[in-house]
């Protein structure tokens, strides 16, 4: 039995470049066998005191391909003439969701490189998956053993599949923490769990701030204590947290629990029904630019955003020979320092504050060992577990140092995409670490001659996410809007696909006195209602 099954409490366990013949259904102009066409620059406006009628959008990753998305439907239901363009400077949509492929064979399952798992009450992915016809499929392996490795020793080694486990596991939880520290534990996430539903109710209004919604969700209090801090006023076991919990914050924002605030702390605790898209999430976000019939312009980074003084259009440039294009509105869908892009006259911009990210290693590989070095682990003649969490509470208490790494989780056999074995018995496997992971570590780890294929990736792959009641602005000035505003918030490819929401619908309200969704009809309160009840109900899909 896996951890997050103890007393329903859930642990995510997480954390595309399809080959060049991959036929897009949409505009990628570098894919044609036209040169591009030079963009058209501001003079062409006519008139010149107006701004055209299309909206650029920076970015293709979840934020930008939603918001790409929620266009199509307030053009579909308010009849708006609106032309869009998304820019994006990788030669792939899907900004931190992508795959890779083992040994570079793409015969072989893809394995996710960043953003891995959404789950059952992320109403937008799971949404997507069923709209777009993908297939879902369970996150994990219920026959690994997990174990919580605290630089020195496993302070808890849980599953194996068994009956007789799930049993030994659950009393070795509450010999370790008590038997209240799950239920509370279970009781706090699933109110957070409860409030997060509300933002896809019909009555969810559009929020100008992040501060503000996160008062109207009667969560400032929780985002402005770390995770550590704020369990510990629901009387929950010190241990617990700084061990369990610990475990899950570190595995999934590579954060330590008395580092960020709870309101994240919760988040990676609830992946009850984790899944993901059977060869790669990324797909969801070529779903949602296919059918917004957006023009995506890969491989072509935004260098300068400027406003016309004339038009009040928003210049939006990309460097080298091509002239910039005019926008009546700017949705920016990538973080703002790591962009660079030039904003002028800056004197118009709301200050965005900086913010910093974890730097992330990941490592991917294959090995024939079927688990880890029990040596490693000072297991002596023991087998060590299949997935590996960190906790920081030996050094916390001055007793140790700190684990090489975050996690280490075996994913299951590498198989090849029509579903027959690989050549050999082989395991993939995903390490995340501070540092890099060298060869000679692996060695050590998993034995000399059993690693195979080695993958390496580092990502800017969180927002540093410390207590907070102060957050970046959703507009920045007339007509540009942000959405990574609300990755200090809560930061996960679901939250993205919200906020673009959000992005778009002030966006089309400020700009257009339009929106994603029509307004309530005075005195049609109980139709509201009804739809209020209905757990099928998703605000941007539904209307």
């Amino acid at each position: 039995m896996r951890p997050e099954l103890l007393f329903g409490l859930s642990v995510a366990l997480s954390a595309h470049w399809q080959a060049a013949a991959l036929k897009f259904p949409f505009n990628i102009p570098f894919l044609s066998n036209n040169d591009q066409a030079p963009l058209i620059d501001v003079n062409t406006l006519l008139p010149e005191s107006t701004p055209p009628n299309r909206i650029a959008i920076v970015g293709a990753g979840a934020a930008g391909s939603s918001a790409a998305f929620w266009i199509a439907k307030a053009k579909e239901r308010f009849g708006l003439d609106v032309e869009v363009d998304v820019y994006e400077k990788n030669d792939y949509i899907g900004g931190r969701s992508t795959v890779v492929y083992p040994y570079n064979n793409t015969e072989y399952d893809p394995v996710e490189l960043g953003a891995s798992i959404f789950v059952e009450i992320n109403r937008n992915m799971w949404r997507a998956t069923e709209e777009f016809g993908l297939e879902r499929i369970g996150f994990g392996d219920e026959n690994n053993v997990m174990g919580i490795w605290d630089g020195q020793e496993f302070v808890l080694t849980t599953g194996g599949g068994s009956f007789l486990g799930s049993w030994m596991d659950t009393l070795k939880v509450i010999w370790r923490y008590g038997i209240s520290a799950p239920r509370r534990t279970q009781a706090v996430v699933k109110s957070m769990a409860t409030q997060f539903l509300t933002l896809y109710a019909p009555t969810t209004p559009r929020f100008a701030n992040i501060t503000t919604l996160a008062s109207s969700l009667g969560w400032t209090p929780v985002v402005a204590s770390t995770a550590a801090e704020y369990f510990d006023t629901q009387g929950i076991s010190r241990l617990f947290t700084r061990e369990l919990v610990d475990a899950a914050t570190r595995v999934n924002y590579g954060q330590d629990v008395d580092a960020l605030h709870a309101l994240e702390g919760m988040c990676s605790l609830a992946a009850e029904n984790a899944a993901s898209v059977k060869g790669g999430n990324f797909q969801v976000f070529e779903q949602f630019l296919q059918r917004s019939n957006a023009t995506v312009h890969l491989k072509t980074e935004v260098t300068s955003l400027i406003q016309d003084a004339a038009s009040g259009a928003w210049l939006v440039g990309t460097g080298g020979t091509t002239r910039p294009r005019a926008y009546r509105g700017v949705v920016l869908a990538a973080p703002f320092y790591s962009t660079a892009i030039e904003v002028s006259p800056p004197a118009l911009l709301t200050p965005v504050p900086e913010q910093p990210y974890v730097h992330l290693h990941v490592t991917l590989l294959s090995t024939t060992a079927r688990t880890p070095s029990a040596a490693y682990f000072g297991l002596g003649s023991g087998v060590a577990p299949t997935e590996v969490l960190t906790t920081h509470n030996r050094v916390r208490e001055g007793l140790g140092e700190e684990p090489e790494f975050n996690s280490m989780t075996y994913h299951g056999k590498l198989r090849k995409a029509d579903g027959a074995p690989a050549e050999r018995d082989e395991w993939v496997v995903k390490i995340f670490s501070k540092a890099r992971v060298e060869d000679a570590w692996l060695e050590n780890m998993f034995g000399a001659g059993n690693v195979g294929w080695v993958l390496r990736k580092e990502w800017d792959a969180y927002p540093v996410l410390p207590p907070t009641v102060s957050f970046p602005p959703i507009k920045l000035a007339k007509g540009l809007y942000y959405v990574n505003a609300f990755e200090p918030f809560i930061s996960t490819m679901e939250t993205e696909t919200i906020a673009s929401r959000n992005v778009v619908d002030l966006l089309l309200h400020d700009e257009w006195n339009a929106g994603i969704c029509p307004a309530a009809v005075e005195g049609d309160e109980e139709a509201t209602a009804e739809k209020a009840k209905d757990d099928k109900f998703v605000l941007g899909w539904d209307c």
